[in-house]
């Protein structure tokens, strides 16, 4: 599942493509994503303007000019690519997953502008498309949603008065989107190492100069995610034809039976099982 960072990427691709442009046509081939699009949806979108795109969390937000918004989350496996009209693009894929180049199979939205197309492809269908028609209701929909690791909300009182009375293990915590919005397995584990943290240990068990490190962390690892482009698991490229180059830099991540890669730890990567999702660390090093 694509991560903030790789959300972000694509916010910044899409930026740079259709703001300020007008939606011409909205094609559906198939409409039952995560949730089933409804009849309205092309009309609501035909003949509108694209006025800004926002990202929170792991959903981007297209605003249009009547001041309702566009949310997209790509779910699983969603991918969104840009067509330009007479120009045969070698990359079309906005962000760091599956194939660079439009897929044949499961494109299942196109969005028409009068220099391009947007084409959503998503092959397990766990992606989807919701119309907000203001402000309001937009803020409502993630009133249930944790600030972000950039938030300065996200800070040492917010995580103490958090963890009060509580007993799970920090890595559920910063993977639950209602204590923070953004993480996905891959940062949190990164963010762990980085902070010297076992996965495993209980938050009542953690110092308040541990929860620092944590905040601290959480922004380091994941704006350096962003600057070298998000992480890329398979080989990829985007529609520039650049690869996420922040997979070079894990330090834990996917390094099972590897050296630890910290400066005098003599320790070895070991790979656990947490709430059915891989996690990885050096015992040696995160006591």
């Amino acid at each position: 599942m694509p991560e903030l960072p790789e959300v972000e990427i694509v916010r910044l691709s899409l930026s740079k493509n259709i703001i300020g442009k007008k939606i011409n046509k909205v094609l559906i081939r198939n409409r039952n994503l995560r949730f089933k699009l409804k009849f309205s949806f092309e009309k609501h979108l035909k003949n509108k303007f694209v006025i800004k795109i926002y990202r929170f969390s792991k959903y981007l937000i297209i605003e249009l000019n009547d001041k309702s918004f566009c949310i997209i989350h790509l779910g699983m496996s969603g991918t969104i690519h840009i067509l330009k009209k007479n120009k045969k693009n070698v990359y079309t894929n906005t962000s760091f997953y599956h194939s660079p180049n439009l897929p044949k199979k499961h494109n299942h939205v196109e969005i028409f502008f009068n220099d391009l197309t947007l084409v959503y492809n998503d092959p397990r269908r766990f992606g989807f498309f919701q119309i907000v028609k203001n402000k309001e209701n937009l803020t409502n929909r993630f009133k249930n949603y944790g600030p972000e690791p950039f938030d300065k909300n996200f800070n040492l009182d917010y995580m103490v008065n958090y963890f009060k009375d509580k007993k799970k293990d920090i890595k559920s915590f910063l993977l639950d989107q209602k204590f923070v919005s953004g993480i996905g397995n891959i940062y949190a584990n990164e963010i762990l190492y980085l902070s010297k943290i076992n996965p495993k240990n209980s938050v009542k068990k953690l110092k308040k100069t541990q929860f620092k490190l944590l905040i601290k962390n959480s922004k380091k690892v994941l704006l350096n995610a962003i600057k070298k482009g998000g992480s890329t698991i398979r080989d990829f490229k985007n529609t520039l034809g650049d690869i996420g180059n922040f997979q070079k830099e894990f330090k834990v991540y996917g390094r099972q039976k590897l050296n630890c890669l910290r400066p005098n730890c003599t320790g070895v990567i070991t790979k656990i099982v947490q709430s059915n999702r891989s996690t990885f660390l050096c015992k040696l090093c995160q006591k």
